[in-house]
């Protein structure tokens, strides 16, 4: 589970949208683009591909 803290200052490196933590699924949510990012061991997969998908 991500701290508060962490989900506060967090933004989506996209589009800098906020983003909703999905217990459910551990994935972060950006509300704006609709782009997901998986949670590893408590960690955001936040990094952009080199391609831009």
């Amino acid at each position: 589970m991500l701290k508060k803290e962490l989900l506060d200052i967090l933004c989506c490196p996209k589009c800098k949208g906020k983003l909703h933590y999905d217990e459910k699924k551990n994935v972060l949510l950006c509300t704006v683009c609709g782009k997901v990012y998986e949670v590893k061991d408590d960690i955001p997969m936040m990094l952009e591909n080199a391609d831009g998908k």
